[in-house]
């Protein structure tokens, strides 16, 4: 199966997005409140290991002047539409400038960002300008001249300034790539996010579009082309989320389709009836099977799953193949059923939730080698098994859901689920592990 499921994967198959996200301003700021610490961190390591000189373009007699404090008082991220971020950080630092003074100084850094995609296919965040200024706050030392503060008005170091802001980028660049991270689904499917393109930059945020791929025992399955080009949509207006994402219908058609081809649907029901039991109605069963033995149920899928999202509701459609029979371990069937369940959810499903609603067989089809027996008898001895079986054995194979885009060391928190035609938006909000 994996050898013929690998010829069918095109060699470049079409790239077209089924899910993404949008951060919004209430993200970005979220963002940069949690960024302050580290960095603080990484400032207070490269700006206290230097002296004066190397920060400032000033006379090249030796300094002695000495770095010996940094906090960060302020940094902010603010969106530029159609061009990426504005990083802005407010430095406070002690400078020693002899052994009974200290000067208070601001540092402050202005960086424009820019997101590129790297040839990984990861994406990157890079400075594209950098503009450092630097002031006197205070002297400690109030018999100083008004002239020895003069001495700090010096040419910053731009180069050295700016590559400790490219600096400040590494360990955010380490959790973007994450972001294309393999995720499992189940112990033999895993699924994986990857970017299209560079994100897109607005007033409503950052939006990113990714195509999802899953791999069925550690290789790739071709999945359904879908019918429609999937966008991600605009929000209505600000939204207090951090970050809103959004699922296509194709994404959980191809979702069912994997766990499909992973196998991980086909299951075996255990029924309250036994062969002898059965021959009570059916004499043949009694030629049949000679010993005592319980009735089981094997069901698969005949065909992919279908999902169909409307506003307000969703449904799952399975189209099953129940073969009837006894015998462990060797299972004999003598009855083949094919059986059309229907799962129904309103509004709030997980995105890969459950299927929660007593499920509804539409049709039913026999093909049997027992002429005799009637539909109506078939519904009542296994309908109703089918009708509770299917969808508890469903909801253990989703009941851990499937791992969202995400970055590491991040996590969701206050989800809700919105279900549109066509697509569903999960708005979150964000919180560093």
């Amino acid at each position: 199966l994996s050898i013929l499921l690998s010829l069918l994967v095109p060699a470049h198959p079409a790239r077209s997005p089924d899910c993404g996200g949008i951060l919004t301003p209430s993200g970005l700021s979220y963002f940069a409140e949690v960024s302050k610490p580290h960095a603080e961190t990484i400032l207070t390591q490269e700006l206290t290991a230097q002296t004066d000189s190397d920060l400032f373009l000033s006379s090249p007699k030796p300094s002695r002047k000495q770095i010996n404090s940094v906090k960060v008082s302020k940094l902010t991220l603010s969106l530029i539409p159609h061009s990426g971020l504005r990083l802005n950080i407010d430095v406070d630092l002690g400078v020693t400038t002899a052994p009974s003074t200290t000067k208070a100084m601001r540092l402050a850094i202005l960086a424009d960002l820019h997101v590129e995609m790297s040839p990984e296919g990861n994406l990157e965040l890079v400075t594209s300008a950098c503009k450092p200024a630097l002031e006197e706050v205070q002297s400690t030392k109030e018999i100083e001249s008004k002239s020895s503060s003069s001495e700090v008005d010096k040419e910053i170091n731009v180069d050295k300034i700016c590559l400790e802001v490219s600096k400040l980028l590494l360990s955010p660049n380490e959790r973007l790539v994450s972001l294309t991270t393999q995720f499992p689904v189940t112990p033999s499917c895993q699924v994986q996010y990857l970017p299209l393109a560079a994100p897109m930059f607005s007033e409503q945020g950052i939006t990113i579009s990714l195509q999802t791929t899953f791999q069925v025992v550690g290789m790739g399955i071709p999945l359904p082309v879908s019918p429609t080009p999937f966008s991600m949509p605009e929000p209505a207006s600000s939204s207090p989320s951090h970050i809103i994402l959004a699922f296509s219908e194709h994404f959980y058609s191809s979702l069912f389709f994997a766990l499909e081809m992973a196998g991980d649907f086909n299951m075996t029901i255990l029924t309250s009836l036994t062969t002898a039991t059965m021959a009570q109605n059916i004499t043949q069963m009694g030629s049949l099977f000679q010993e005592d033995s319980p009735v089981l149920l094997q069901a698969v899928f005949r065909s992919s799953p279908r999902v169909v999202l409307e506003e307000g509701k969703a449904a799952l459609k399975l189209f099953l193949t129940i073969q009837v029979g006894a015998g462990l371990p060797a299972f004999q069937s003598f009855l083949s059923v094919n059986v059309e369940v229907k799962c129904s959810e309103h509004q709030d499903p997980s995105p890969a939730g459950p299927c929660p609603s007593p499920p509804t067989v539409e049709s039913r089809r026999e093909l049997t080698v027992l002429s005799l027996w009637q539909a109506a008898l078939l519904e009542e001895l296994f309908v109703p098994t089918v009708r509770e079986e299917v969808p508890a054995q469903l909801n253990v194979v989703l009941s851990e859901g499937i791992f969202l885009p995400h970055i590491f060391g991040f996590t969701y928190t206050d989800v809700s689920v919105v279900i549109h035609k066509d697509y569903v938006l999960v708005p979150c909000n964000l919180e560093l592990q």
